[in-house]
Formats: C-alpha cells, structure tokens, sequence
C-alpha cells in the first residue's frame, strides 16, 4: 500500500487520473490538493467522495506551512504534481501569476520533498512533474519529419512555456544537487471530458452548440499533437511507478491536425455549418508546430495510445453533448460553490 499527493487534482488532467488511479488501485491512497482557483472545479471529482482509499484537502502548493504540515503529517510515498497555471493567453496577460504559482509553487512542493529525505523519517520514493511539449518551443509547418524528443533543448515562446520550463529546471536541479527521485513527463495537448472550457475544443463545441461565432487565430494553420488525457494519465501513470529515476519522458498523441481541421472535425460531428468560423488576430508569439516522439517511453515502459483522435474526439463531443449543465455552472461561476468544505 502506497500514499499518493495528487496536486491540482480538481483541474482537467488531474481530476481525469484522480477518476483512473482511485479505481484502478483500491489498495493504495490518494489526496488530492487543490486551491480551487478559476480553473479548478470541484465538481470534476465530486463523485470520488466516499471513497475509502481518497480524501481532498483545499490548498495552495504556495503555502509553505500547509504543505510541509500536510508532508509531515500524511507521510507520502510519491508525489505528483499537476498543479499549474496554463493558459497561454492568461500568461499574457499576466506573466507573474504564471511564475509564481508555476515555478515558486513547484520549489514549494520540492522543498517538502527534501525536508521530509533530511528528516529520514518517511522519505518520499518518487516525486513526477508534469510537464508540456511547450518548453521545447516550436517546429517549423514545412519540416513532417522533424519531432521533438527527450535530448531537445528548452526554447519557450509564451509567459506560461517558462514558467513550465523554469519549473523542469528546478526540479532537475534539486535532483543533482539534494539527491531528490524525480521524473518528469512532457505531454502533447489534451483533450478529453472535464476540460475548463477557455481551451480549444470545448471553446469551439460549446459555441457551436449555441451557434454562436468561433474564433480561430491567424488562418488556423497552427498544428498541435492531440492525446486523449486517459493515454496521457496511463502514461504518467507508468512513469511514476516504473520510469528510471531522474529521466523525461515524452507524452505525445501522433495527432497531428491543424486548429482549422480540429475545429471542422467538431462541426461536422455536431451538424453545424462551417459559416459559424470567424478568423481572428493571431496570438502574440503563436507557436506554429508542436509533435512529441514518444518512442523512449514506449519502449521503456510498454505505453501506447488506445484512442485515435476521431473516436477520441467523438466521445470528447458526447461528454460535452451529455453534460451541458456542467459547462452552465462554470458559465454562471456556481461551479466556484460545489465546494462546501
């Protein structure tokens, strides 16, 4: 029986391994640690109450005396940390917000995980960052060929791609220098249910369920690898219990399609016309191309992908279809109520 501190696990990729591991692993124990921020819906996990082998605790992986408490007090056996601002947008925005949270609230979590290897108590095995395919920056439209693997050097575009990767960079360097067991994934885009509905995908159904305008940056030639966040969850899942300690290892979903075919790929599904597609100003710094090679972790570890990006983005769509009252509480903000702890 192990114990697990799941942070930032009301979130979208969070939550979604939270409903994985808490079922799949009824010998071992999750808590979840989560702020609840705009971003982070309670209702994402409400059902996984009363669950004998799971408990949430509300709290930001900033505060210093909640962590090192809560570290002191649950004893952990391995960390992972999913806890993030990131929206490239919002980093924009507000580039502090992003470093504060995502670098200074990762040293947070680092600094427990030490204090706790010093005290030798209860040392913890594996401490995981997850990590996105954004710290390597971006390929050019013209080059197929070319994929981002483990050895690529970090070359951010956005607030929120340096703050990820100063995040990597700290957890690296507590791993040489204080002997910490880290692991670090590296994943391609998400999609799935549970996704905050300011992201790609549930932007572009939720609009079009509504018919209103869908925006789309540039002439939507940008492409992106897509994962199903269940792959992505299995994946992490494999590292943090058998990966090689001190590796990085690459999540990717060998989908790639360009914004404007995604967003025609959800139109067709739901019967919409593609007259609903507006063009907008680019993005400041609009990364053109992200494509992972997953080849290490699919050779180290046996991971592979179970959803192609068509059933996936079907059922992704269904999700949404099937639970329109869970994208009107987020509209109407009575999503920031579901907690009543």
């Amino acid at each position: 029986m192990s114990k697990f501190l799941i942070t930032g696990g009301a979130g979208f990729i969070g939550s979604n391994y939270l409903h994985y591991v808490v079922n799949k692993y009824p010998e071992d124990n999750f808590v979840c640690l989560d702020a609840l921020t705009y971003a982070g819906n309670y209702n994402n996990i409400k059902s996984l109450e009363g669950k004998t082998n799971y408990k949430f605790i509300k709290g930001d992986i900033r505060d210093k005396e909640l962590v090192f408490d809560l570290f002191k007090e649950e004893e952990f056996d391995y960390v992972i940390n999913f806890a993030a601002e990131s929206h490239v947008d919002n980093s924009i925005k507000n580039p502090n917000l992003f470093a504060d949270t995502n670098i200074l609230g990762t040293m947070t979590l680092l600094n427990a995980v030490k204090m706790m290897k010093n005290e030798g108590n209860h040392p913890v095995k594996r401490y995981h960052q997850v990590s996105t395919d954004e710290v390597y920056g971006d390929l050019p439209l013209d080059r197929p060929d070319l994929l981002f693997t483990e050895e690529n050097p970090i070359h951010t575009s956005s607030p929120y791609s340096a703050s990820k990767a100063g995040a990597d960079l700290q957890v690296l360097a507590y791993a040489r220098t204080f002997k910490l067991p880290i692991t670090i994934s590296r994943c391609s885009n998400n999609y799935g249910a549970y996704q905050f509905p300011e992201k790609l995908i549930p932007v572009v159904i939720s609009k079009a369920l509504n018919d209103e305008p869908i925006p789309v940056y540039g002439k939507g030639d940008n492409v992106r690898d897509w994962i199903h966040v269940h792959d992505h969850n299995v994946g992490v899942d494999l590292i943090v219990r058998n990966g090689r300690e001190g590796e990085i290892y690459n999540l990717g979903g060998h989908s790639e399609r360009t914004n404007l075919e995604v967003v025609k790929t959800i139109l067709k599904q739901l019967g919409k016309p593609e007259s609903l597609i507006t063009f907008v100003s680019d993005r400041p710094g609009h990364d053109r191309r992200y494509a992972i090679d997953s080849t290490k972790v699919e050779e180290e570890l046996g991971w592979d992908r179970t959803y192609d990006f068509d059933s996936g983005m079907k059922e992704t769509i269904d999700w949404y279809i099937n639970n329109q009252d869970w994208i009107d509480d987020i509209k109407s903000g009575e999503y920031k109520n579901s907690y009543k702890g």
